[in-house]
């Protein structure tokens, strides 16, 4: 035991140890035993293998019995040395953040994921996947709240970290989340694809070739309009121009997130402009959000443009901060409404919609049980932790495109996102 503390047996000897079991089950372990954290230690000095999106893909073209196993080993292999430098990462927090019980209850809950992928036997046999990948389709969901918890545990902690020391580490670690989703939830879509009798024409696994934007941006506008419609009373309708027709390879899950972030913030500067210009009992119609889509080259342009009044200039450096929010705790405004949405920016969002690949329903999506939650608390439903609008840029710059808001004070904000066409991106490293 002194040698598996210090970490000296080889790796073949240290798995055989944690694999010693009778069922396909990995054995479970107290997250804080001496055999996880030499696992841990073990699996840091394994950097990440660079990832490239065509690498990702290429599991499934074509997709086979033998190139789905070889999905299930890079997985078993890839995600446990990413989730050993998240679980690093947060040890290293100052030791008054890292007792935080928002903080801790991420720590526990990343030991568990990384102890339970890296003991899991090798997947062998398509039947072992299936039970593989639907165990790996558990563990998704059992994170889905992990940046909200985070959040609030950063939000409770804020006096004993710098911002840039916050933004880092949260930049760092949501950009892992994604690559590590992306990676779990491409197997799990392919092991749902081999199992189906249709095989998608316009799909690799999480990647749909052939997104209609429109059809998404109706469907988060019907979500965010319910959403406005149970904190407010009314909504503005959405009118959507440009390029309709356009399609493009992306992720929609992602596409999603962004536009329901977006449309979130346009739909509250709107009927808040409109109660302070009208009076809350107005019956006058509220003025549309815009959307505008550009047609695809190497990436797609979206527009979503509000009359909600712009953004103030005390508050515009800091929209893309973590947490920034004029929104209290008890979910009351700390100044009025001058903050406007883009001061009190939601965490959940998403396919939130509970929408899949193209507009339809989709039970399963990686946001969708923030947004539930969201759903359930009053003024929370368009403003919360601040996360918003920084979550949404930072999945913008994932695969190379932007998000950058233009306002003018007492009129409206542009919100201008640029999404790289994945079919344009497949060497670009995730």
């Amino acid at each position: 035991m002194n040698s598996l503390r210090a970490c000296k047996l080889p790796k073949q000897i240290l798995f055989s140890n944690l694999r010693n079991y009778s069922t396909r089950k990995p054995r479970l372990l107290a997250s804080t035993s001496p055999e996880v954290s030499a696992l841990v230690t073990e699996f840091l000095s394994q950097s990440p293998r660079p990832l490239t999106l065509s690498k990702l893909l290429s599991y499934g073209q074509p997709l086979s019995s033998d190139s789905l196993l070889s999905s299930a080993s890079y997985v078993l292999s890839e995600i446990p040395r990413r989730l050993a430098r998240r679980i690093r990462a947060l040890e290293s927090l100052p030791f008054i953040v890292g007792t935080n019980p928002y903080v801790a209850r991420t720590l526990e809950a990343h030991r568990n994921s990384f102890e339970w992928l890296a003991t899991y036997p090798e997947v062998k046999t398509l039947h072992e996947n299936d039970e593989f990948a639907s165990q790996l389709e558990n563990l998704v969901q059992k994170h889905a709240n992990d940046i909200p918890t985070m959040a609030k545990g950063f939000q409770e902690c804020a006096r004993y970290m710098s911002p840039e020391s916050i933004s880092a580490f949260l930049d760092s670690t949501i950009r892992n989340r994604v690559a590590v989703r992306l990676i779990a939830e491409q197997h799990i879509a392919l092991s749902q694809t081999l199992n189906s009798a249709e095989h998608p024409k316009f799909r690799d696994g999480v990647v749909n070739k052939s997104c209609s934007p429109s059809e998404m941006i109706k469907a988060c506008s019907l979500f965010v309009a319910e959403m406005c419609e149970a904190t407010f009373g009314t909504h503005p309708i959405v009118k959507i121009d440009g390029i309709t027709d356009a399609t493009f390879a992306y992720v929609p899950v992602h596409f999603q997130y962004i536009m329901t972030e977006l449309l979130k913030n346009a739909f509250r500067a709107t009927v808040e402009r409109h109660w302070r210009i009208h009076g809350m009992s107005s019956t006058k119609e509220l003025t549309p959000v815009s959307v505008t889509i550009s047609p695809p080259s190497s990436h797609l342009s979206i527009r979503v443009r509000d009359e909600g009044g712009g953004i103030s200039p005390k508050d515009l450096p800091y929209v893309f901060s973590y947490a920034f929010t004029t929104v209290g705790r008890n979910g009351t405004m700390e100044d009025g409404m001058e903050g406007g949405p883009y001061a009190a920016q939601h965490v959940g969002g998403s396919a939130a919609l509970g929408v899949g690949i193209d507009g339809e329903p989709d039970n399963v999506n990686l946001f969708g049980e923030i947004t539930r939650k969201g759903v359930q608390t009053g003024v929370g439903t368009l403003a919360g932790l601040g996360y918003g609008l920084p979550m949404s840029r930072l999945y913008a710059k994932y695969f190379g495109g932007s998000l950058n808001l233009y306002t003018m004070d007492g009129i409206g904000t542009d919100a201008v996102v640029k999404l790289r066409c994945l079919n344009e991106a497949e060497e670009l490293e995730i």
